[in-house]
């Protein structure tokens, strides 16, 4: 620790902090990162870890905390305890991000299973560990890759229990929420398009390519290709843009 610099002294500090790895492991992927902490991150998360720090007991006491009356799982009321213990509203973009973390089926509820398995992973077995974690837990959302999984993961998380497709307002509260981190410019248009023209329910494959467009195609549809394979409402969303004045052919 002596031979460190300040700076990288206190990168050490935060990661361990954040992640709970011991300072070997957090020398080891901070140096692999050339010290730059978000791909030390990625270094850390995308290796297998030593078994987790967490304790078993403290995890069943949490869990316990949280668990139904009446059921053995976490139910909305009580996910609703948890995050007011974590101080972040339960629509937060977090709350999705930890349920990924967690392999949640469901939305606003956990197995015992799914809750401790997760929190075991991320290496925490308490609240204000969990707490250390949120701002972890958000970079993630900056991560290309990352990010892509946590939308997919998205579609069957918040759909309704027994449907195949989502439900058209849940989607469009789904995607104001996931594309406020990616910030992409049409999506209030694509909303009020399916309201429109559309209003059913959202397929798998219309949720997943809907990113692949957002992701490919420029806010302008200058790249638009209309002999491309997109499926028939992204098509039927191009005309709506030009019909509306939105761009311009």
């Amino acid at each position: 620790m002596h031979k460190l610099s300040r700076s990288h002294r206190d990168k050490l500090q935060q990661f361990v902090a954040i992640t709970g790895a011991s300072e070997k492991s957090a020398l080891q992927a901070l140096k692999a990162s050339d010290w730059h902490l978000e791909a030390a991150f990625d270094v850390f998360y995308s290796h297998p870890q030593p078994k987790s720090n967490a304790d078993s007991r403290r995890l069943e006491e949490l869990y316990n905390r949280y668990k139904d009356k009446y059921s053995d799982m976490i139910l909305a009321d009580g996910v609703s305890v948890l995050c007011n213990d974590l101080q972040v509203e339960p629509q937060d973009i977090v709350t999705l991000v930890l349920s990924w973390h967690m392999n949640a089926a469901t939305a606003c509820e956990f197995s015992k299973q799914e809750f401790v398995s997760g929190l075991q992973a991320l290496g925490v077995d308490s609240i204000g560990k969990l707490q250390e974690k949120l701002a972890f837990m958000r970079s993630e959302l900056k991560d290309e890759q990352k990010f892509h999984e946590i939308y997919n993961f998205a579609f069957g998380w918040a759909k309704e229990k027994g449907q195949k497709s989502l439900a058209l307002d849940t989607a469009i509260g789904m995607w104001q929420l996931l594309f406020a981190e990616r910030e992409w410019p049409l999506v209030n248009h694509w909303c009020e398009f399916l309201q429109d023209r559309h209003n059913k329910a959202i397929s798998k494959d219309t949720w997943a390519q809907l990113l692949e467009f957002a992701r490919m195609v420029d806010p302008v549809l200058s790249n638009y290709d209309a002999e491309g394979a997109w499926p028939y409402l992204i098509d039927e969303f191009v005309e709506y843009l030009y019909d509306k004045g939105v761009v311009q052919k």
